[in-house]
């Protein structure tokens, strides 16, 4: 059973990380967390990766930000970093070349996540606003393999991730909820919303993926979603059939439920193109300007 369960961070390491990273306010923390997490969603569905590497890939950049500092390295870097990785231990590889090419566009003028303003919808993209060039295009890839090897070498190599997802609709199947006993459209309703609370989990401020096993929180997903959308589920209490007790139930929806607010203010407040130079104006801190500088240099044809 190995393969359903994902190792945990203990209580020290959420400690540890909370002191690594005390130079920072808690809101830009979650706001870094928030924002790179949405622009590695993003880079998986130009890369046309299938949900579960993305969310994997997710869990995997939160495993590392509680090892290292969470501005130890550019973002763009290791939202790409661990999208390479994951995707390279799955059976959806994407080449080094795609994954420049998509986060080249993320960062560019032309894309959505990084334009402040809303884009003209009926404007063209600008194709030299994300030309790659030759040196820009090795520069990255030096980084991405470098920034590969770090992030095996803090995870100890152990990149294993189990995702809620399937168990859910596992879960939902054992307890007949497709069956003919319930509406035709109850099933694939409830199921659906839970999905959705499981993805939105995934950008979680309390990292619920890396302090809960996944079958917590498929059960707390379909809890939340059943009483959403006004299914009845059985009247005993089924969630200790899967090993389940009822105060982590409880305190996963109590959870589930602060995330629909809080993830509506991040949005507002999210930059989709992050770079360690935001974070430094929005801490009140010094920038670093050969970094940017250096950073800018690397992005610029040649």
């Amino acid at each position: 059973m190995a393969h359903l369960t994902n190792p945990l961070v203990s209580p020290e390491q959420l400690a540890s990380s909370t002191r690594i990273n005390e130079a920072l306010p808690q809101s830009a923390q979650d706001l870094i967390r928030f924002s790179t997490g949405k622009l590695t969603q993003a880079a998986g569905i130009l890369l046309r990766l299938p949900q579960s590497v993305s969310a994997q890939a997710v869990v995997l950049l939160y495993r590392y930000w509680t090892i290292e500092e969470l501005a130890r390295d550019e973002f763009k870097d290791i939202s790409a970093a661990v999208i390479y990785l994951t995707a390279k231990i799955s059976a959806h590889p994407r080449s080094l070349r795609s994954i420049a090419n998509v986060y080249t566009y993320l960062y560019s003028s032309s894309s959505a996540l990084a334009s402040v303003q809303a884009q003209d919808p009926k404007s063209r993209p600008d194709p030299a606003s994300y030309y790659l060039s030759p040196s820009s295009y090795t520069s990255f890839t030096s980084r991405i393999l470098l920034l590969e090897g770090h992030v095996l070498n803090a995870l100890g190599f152990g990149v294993h991730v189990a995702l809620p997802h399937p168990l859910a609709i596992t879960y939902l199947q054992t307890m007949d909820i497709f069956s003919a006993a319930y509406s035709k459209s109850n099933g694939p309703k409830l199921a659906r919303r839970a999905i959705a609370l499981l993805n939105t989990a995934l950008l979680s401020p309390q990292m619920l993926y890396l302090t809960h096993q996944p079958n917590a929180l498929a059960v707390a997903a379909i809890y939340l979603a059943a009483r959403e959308e006004g299914v009845n589920l059985p009247s005993v209490e089924w969630w200790e059939v899967f090993d389940v007790e009822r105060e982590e139930l409880g305190f996963l929806v109590v959870a589930f439920l602060s995330l629909q607010n809080w993830c509506a203010e991040m949005g507002k407040e999210a930059i989709g193109a992050m770079r360690k130079v935001d974070i430094a104006k929005l801490a009140g801190g010094e920038v670093d300007e050969e970094a940017e500088m250096a950073m800018m240099l690397d992005e610029k044809p040649v």
